[in-house]
């Protein structure tokens, strides 16, 4: 497993809920979650959120899903999407414990809206995590086979 030191920022409030948007009242990951268990991941048990981990100035490459849904039709008027998860564990900084976690990714090509910057991975995990706040670090591991941290390219000088 890969290491990597990451910082929790805001994000669009939609997985949670928190945002208040009409179409989603309890948030995109409640109403998905029935569809992921009809494919193989029951995540009911599941903090119905995302944490939004920033790697910047890093970046990452999604190698090995351990699972990927195809035109998963979670919403009565919002088009079908594509999702991979990748197995994680993250720890926050009041803990030594590490948490069972999955890489939430919404394809960005089948996603209509909220799309996340290149350096940010959304993670699920398997309870809240006590004692986090925005801007805290988190750490994050994964297997390298699955999931690659990326330097940043360093500046020509000329």
């Amino acid at each position: 497993m890969k290491r990597i030191t990451t910082k929790l920022v805001r994000g669009h409030q939609v997985a949670s809920g928190g945002n208040r948007d009409p179409r989603f009242p309890e948030g995109t990951i409640r109403m998905q979650i029935p569809h992921f268990a009809e494919r193989g991941l029951d995540l009911s048990d599941w903090f119905p959120a995302t944490l939004n981990l920033s790697l910047s100035p890093r970046g990452f490459e999604l190698r090995e899903a351990n699972f990927t849904f195809r035109e998963v039709d979670w919403h009565p008027t919002e088009p079908a999407e594509d999702f991979s998860f990748f197995a994680c564990e993250v720890r926050s900084p009041e803990t030594d414990d590490w948490f069972a976690g999955w890489v939430y990714y919404p394809h960005p090509e089948t996603k209509p809206e909220h799309f996340q910057p290149d350096d940010l991975l959304e993670v699920m995990v398997e309870r809240k995590l006590p004692g986090l706040a925005y801007g805290d670090p988190v750490e994050l591991r994964a297997d390298p086979h699955r999931i690659v941290w990326t330097e940043p390219e360093e500046t020509q000088q000329g």
